[in-house]
């Protein structure tokens, strides 16, 4: 499947979105089978005529007969999952930076023990707005249209302490260190990093180093200097959580998926 990822162009936007592209029922399909693996971003997903079922690491696309909008925020990617189209359905796919689907609506919630919110629906207009926007042929109008609606809903919010703690992980803090910085509990502190990632903080620091290592390689490093860069102990222990994030080993991986596109796709 040919998809083109577009960056906001809003500078606004860009703060707090990655990226984001769109399906039409017309496109032809490379295979109606990929794997895509842990991120970071939460994912929200929009299906017209449509039925998306999530299921034991594996989420199915197929076509309904009843004319309807299926709306689904996944927001604990932390394993590989297998994507399935039965068939190319006009869709529209959005990924929010940690944090930034917050600053677009009160009601997001993240439940500790589930990954996904079904039936998403953050406001009102928000179904009729997105069928509106999967209506236009033009993926460049459809891309201007889809930033003015996101952009009509945002509210700057104040997230200082978990973007505090966020920058912290990333600097290879260890968590019981930043419990301890912030005087609250390890227990308090997973908590309250749930509630706001949607993810735990050991998950969250395993996949940033998997992103790391991906960005290393886009780079050229040697393979072997990717274990010793990416804040782990060894070459065992960088496979084993390389494994654990993708269910292959890192040869065949870097073999099999172009790292150089914006979506870790593996086909098959």
């Amino acid at each position: 499947m040919e998809v083109q990822f577009f960056k906001p162009k809003n500078e606004i936007l860009k703060k707090y979105i990655e990226g984001y592209y769109f399906i039409s029922e017309k496109d032809s399909l490379k295979s109606n089978k990929y794997w895509t693996f842990p991120s970071n971003n939460s994912v929200v997903t929009v299906c017209k005529n449509a039925t998306v079922i999530s299921e034991n690491n594996k989420i199915s696309v197929l076509p309904s007969d009843s004319k309807k909008i299926d709306s689904n925020f996944y927001y604990n990617i932390s394993f590989p999952v297998e994507i399935f189209y039965e068939k190319p359905v006009n869709e529209i796919t959005m990924y929010f930076k940690p944090l930034g689907i917050l600053h677009f609506s009160d009601d997001i919630s993240f439940e500790i023990g589930k990954d996904n919110v079904p039936d998403f629906q953050p406001h009102p207009d928000y179904l009729n707005e997105m069928e509106r926007i999967l209506s236009i042929e033009n993926k460049e109008n459809q891309s201007s249209a889809l930033e003015n609606y996101w952009l009509s809903k945002f509210r700057n919010k104040d997230f200082e302490i978990i973007e505090d703690v966020l920058n912290e992980i990333k600097n290879g803090t260890k968590i019981g260190d930043i419990a301890d910085k912030l005087n609250i509990s390890r227990q308090y502190f997973h908590k309250m990093f749930y509630k706001n990632i949607g993810k735990s903080p050991s998950d969250y620091r395993k996949i940033h180093r998997f992103k790391g290592i991906i960005e290393k390689y886009k780079s050229n490093e040697k393979f072997i200097e990717l274990s010793n860069n990416g804040s782990f102990f060894d070459q065992p222990h960088f496979n084993k959580d390389f494994k654990d994030l993708t269910r292959i080993n890192p040869t065949l991986f870097f073999k099999s998926v172009d790292t150089k596109l914006s979506n870790l796709w593996l086909f098959q």
